[in-house]
């Protein structure tokens, strides 16, 4: 296999974007990562999306997109996994380039959810569930979170306060990134009176829907030194899954496919949770964020609020997390969410993260989670010395 490296990245904002369709907004996101690559031509594009078919009443994304950025004639296809479609297509996209299917490939990731209302959202949302044994029962996601939550909260003792400092610690973040749809601070006393969605999980625990695209551009890392490239390397790329409902796992408050999706990156990678300096986690929900550091070793089982407590995972912590945003601040909008997070990382790497660059990082992990922790894409990534 090649060794595959990351030489461009294109972003759109995360907003409401009333007046730019699902297609255009992936191909300016894929026209931004090739521009910033110096590229006029992938041999593919992997799109990863969820709802385009329920909300846009849309498929075909792969062609659609590809089309509309001008690359007509190559290889394209769209990529579904849930919350993860976006890390999905990149894991795609990096098994292309490593196998030597294509030297050049775009990963993108795009979703367009605000046309549609809230309960159409929640419906769709809700695909990435059981359908049968948690759907059909009128769990929401929101719900399914709460109900982590607050069991976690049982077992180790924690009031709801304790997860104040996920939420403060991304707005804070977010507040140096442009293209982060909530740019405002928040305190622990606004946490602490937020308006309860489905308790103890509120509007300041969970993230709000949007829309948004990103994308980058792949290449055998080779071919990037040889041509003098800006290049961030994927020294690890893995994927696990579990159980789809809560109900069929020995421990619901154990991301078990996290964990292996880590491991298995880590044991790519030739290292262990001490020497990445940023994880961009999927923080969908605070109890996600404390599950996710547990799975991936950042902490013991029950500990990973605690390092929100402590604020560890603030930008001069001990591990960072959601530097720009994460999902809570900067916006979900699904299927683009796991893109966002690596192009984040790349900014990250490159030295390029302006107020909120972590100082002298080397290398950083990203993870995107389908539906309650069932698909689970994890990415190392690390700086290339010139």
């Amino acid at each position: 296999m090649r060794d595959v490296s990351i030489i461009g990245i294109g972003q759109i904002p995360v907003r409401e974007h009333w007046a730019v369709s699902l297609q255009v907004l992936g191909a300016e996101a894929v026209v931004l990562a090739l521009q910033d690559a110096g590229v006029e031509r992938p041999g593919a594009l992997y799109v990863g999306n969820m709802l385009s078919g329920q909300i846009s009443a849309q498929e075909n994304v792969g062609a659609l997109i590809a089309d509309h950025a001008g690359l007509r004639g190559i290889e394209a296809a769209k990529i579904e996994a849930a919350c993860a479609s976006g890390a999905a297509a990149l894991r795609v996209g990096y098994s292309a380039v490593a196998g030597g299917l294509h030297d050049v490939v775009v990963a993108c990731g795009v979703e367009k959810m605000t046309d549609a209302s809230g309960e159409e959202n929640t419906v769709a949302l809700m695909g990435a569930a059981d359908a049968v044994y948690e759907g059909e029962h009128g769990l929401s996601f929101v719900a399914l979170n709460a109900l982590l939550m607050r069991r976690y909260m049982y077992e180790y003792g924690y009031t709801r306060e304790a997860f104040a400092g996920f939420s403060v610690n991304a707005h804070r973040n977010a507040v140096h990134n442009p293209n982060a749809m909530f740019r405002r601070a928040i305190t622990a006393e606004s946490y602490s009176r937020a308006k309860m969605v489905a308790e103890p999980v509120s509007l300041l625990d969970s993230p709000a829907i949007a829309d948004g695209a990103a994308a980058v551009v792949l290449a055998p890392t080779e071919l990037a030194r040889r041509h003098g490239l800006r290049a961030v390397r994927i020294a690890g790329s893995a994927v696990a899954t579990d159980s789809v409902a809560l109900h069929d796992r020995p421990d619901p408050l154990v991301l078990a496919a996290a964990h292996a999706s880590a491991q298995r990156a880590y044991a790519q990678a030739g290292r262990g949770p001490e020497a990445i300096d940023f994880f961009e986690l999927h923080d969908a929900f605070t109890i996600m964020a404390a599950l996710s550091l547990e799975a991936c070793g950042f902490a013991a089982k029950g500990q990973g609020v605690r390092l929100a407590m402590e604020d560890a995972i603030a930008p001069t912590g001990r591990i960072p997390i959601s530097t720009l945003g994460g999902l809570k601040a900067r916006g979900h909008p699904v299927g683009a969410t796991g893109l966002y997070q690596v192009v984040e990382a790349v900014l990250q790497l490159r030295g390029e993260a302006g107020d909120a660059q972590i100082p002298g990082c080397r290398v950083g992990m990203t993870q995107s989670i389908g539906g309650s922790g069932a698909n689970v894409v994890t990415h190392i990534l690390e700086r290339i010395d010139d």
